[in-house]
């Protein structure tokens, strides 16, 4: 299997950034835009100024509004916000031949089924190789080149193997992992522990509290995704505590910025009014915690960020709840 030409379906920032690492590693390379005004953006001004402003694409980066035309490719790579990749791969499964590889690239558990990405898309394109990437990744540093690394889990190693030869450079390394599940679970829940993280942050609780957030978050990720048949191992990767470390440590991650706002006494409302873009935690807190109760999973972290989103329930209040926790044996128990 050789991959020559690459589509990206999605022309948000990430997406964006993709486009530059396929093209930076020699790859034909097409954006499908759901807006037709950010295609007409990149094509005529060689930047996406919605999404990914101030930095420059390649003039060989073509976009398209046409789906049909995105799909003439040897791989589509999926990066659409989680909540809509049932309706774009069902719209891309008419043109979309067989065999084609697809990459996903939204990080989320579907809110109205409480599916994983891959079973999403597998149900739209049941003939396609799939294949996961997620990893410590900002859009901008990597559009601008600073190097950075992430998992590309795929179950068939040809089609692994291919796909890491045609993305992988000097400055955006991936590596292999056949374990999807760990790659899916790691991308989901590292955003719903990030809202957390922010809260904390935005209290004034403190370096320690996060530290200790984020520790015991890793460890639910870690519950609900063994349960779900993942590797423990697979999960202390790029995709699972390398993606919590960035998106919990840093403002630039949408999720902890979101957090800090509601901890510092935002409403909800008002900040998701003001973003351009999506905070997937928002959305799948919900799911995690629904998924991880159907199979017995125990997650207090993510209820309580759940509780806070959806549930109107007050932050000191839920904070207060946590802290009253028992306290517990560390290698075993919640």
């Amino acid at each position: 299997m050789k991959i020559e030409s690459i589509a990206i379906i999605g022309a948000g920032a990430w997406g964006t950034a993709l486009a530059t690492v396929a093209l930076r590693a020699g790859r034909k390379v097409t954006i499908w835009a759901y807006e037709p005004e950010t295609a007409r953006a990149i094509n005529s001004h060689h930047e996406n100024t919605a999404f990914l402003p101030g930095i420059p694409l390649d003039e060989s980066i073509h976009a398209t509004h046409d789906l049909h035309r995105a799909a003439d490719a040897d791989a589509v790579f999926l990066a659409t916000p989680a909540q809509h990749l049932r309706a774009t791969t069902q719209a891309l499964a008419p043109a979309l031949p067989p065999r084609t590889p697809a990459i996903i690239c939204a990080k989320g558990i579907e809110s109205r089924s409480g599916c994983l990405m891959s079973e999403v898309v597998h149900e739209a394109l049941p003939k396609a190789p799939l294949a996961v990437l997620a990893g410590p990744t900002f859009a901008a540093e990597v559009a601008r080149e600073q190097p950075a690394a992430v998992t590309l889990a795929c179950a068939d190693a040809e089609t692994g193997e291919a796909l890491i030869s045609a993305l992988g450079t000097r400055h955006f390394r991936p590596y292999l992992s056949k374990d999807v599940t760990a790659c899916e679970i790691g991308g989901a829940v590292k955003n719903v522990l990030a809202v957390a993280s922010g809260i904390v942050i935005g209290r004034g609780m403190g370096e320690n509290a996060r530290a200790a957030l984020v520790t015991r978050g890793m460890a639910e990720m870690v519950r609900l995704g063994t349960a779900k048949g993942a590797q423990a191992v697979s999960m202390m990767g790029l995709s699972g505590f390398g993606d919590l470390l960035l998106t919990c440590t840093s403002a630039q991650s949408r999720n902890m910025s979101l957090g800090i706002q509601l901890g510092e006494g935002g409403a909800l409302e008002d900040i998701l009014g003001h973003l351009n873009t999506v905070a997937e935690g928002v959305f799948t807190a919900a799911p995690v915690v629904s998924l991880a109760r159907r199979i017995g999973v125990e997650m207090p972290i993510c209820e309580a960020v759940d509780q806070v989103l959806n549930h109107g329930a007050d932050i000191n209040k839920t904070i207060a709840g946590l802290l009253n926790r028992p306290f517990t044996n560390e290698a075993g128990n919640p």
